[in-house]
């Protein structure tokens, strides 16, 4: 890929990390009564949305906590709503600890997340819906959740939340290697997730990553 030589790390912890800051810069002291409002073009509101990125961040982490990933479709942790329309999760934040509580606990899980990937050999796969995937597209998929679901959020919110170029460009390198960089990286990863149109793009109703391990020569 372009910029990147194929030994290197795409993307790994650093980049969970940096992703999760964008997050918590973007999001951080926002007048509570905007929580409720919804995400973006999402049927959940901005508050579901925070909790539903920080489930995404602990459950990918929590795979490659197994001795043998590959041997347990899921972790068979309880799901539930807070209503019907909402998302489905393990992780609800504590209300009376407001946005504030929720943006540390995306904190937490994006830092296990972090950890785990850089610990875990680099050869361990781990079942995910769109097929196995090895350490660095674990990270590569939390950090595309981070980053579009901030941006969900930051336009429910009414705050920029505009992808930062360079992560933009690693995750669609690991994940989007079917979609060309066109304009800028981060308005090609809102592109490729169906999250905007462009003049020569439609905005896609379906889309899908590519989390296959990649092959090194």
């Amino acid at each position: 890929m372009p910029g990147f030589e194929d030994s290197d790390v795409l993307v790994g912890g650093e980049h969970v990390r940096e992703a999760v800051a964008h997050c918590l810069r973007t999001l951080s002291d926002v007048p509570s009564d905007r929580w409720g409002a919804p995400a973006g073009d999402l049927e959940w509101t901005c508050w579901e949305t925070l909790e539903h990125l920080a489930d995404d961040l602990l459950t990918y982490a929590l795979r490659f906590g197994l001795a043998d990933p590959m041997g347990a479709g899921r972790v068979p942790l309880r799901l539930s709503r807070d209503r019907a329309e909402g998302p489905e999760n393990v992780i609800f934040g504590d209300a009376a600890a407001g946005a504030e509580g929720l943006l540390t606990i995306v904190e937490a899980c994006g830092g296990l997340l972090a950890t785990v990937v850089d610990t875990t050999a680099p050869t361990v796969l781990a079942p995910h819906v769109f097929g196995a995937s090895d350490p660095e597209g674990f990270a590569a998929m939390g950090v595309v959740e981070t980053l579009v679901h901030t941006y969900d959020i930051a336009r429910g919110v009414g705050r920029d939340g505009v992808p930062p170029d360079d992560l933009s460009r690693r995750a669609l390198a690991r994940l989007f290697p079917d979609v060309p960089v066109t304009d800028s990286a981060s308005s090609t990863l809102l592109w490729a997730t169906g999250r905007l149109e462009t003049a020569e793009r439609p905005r896609r109703s379906d889309w899908r990553w590519y989390g296959a391990p990649r092959r090194h020569e």
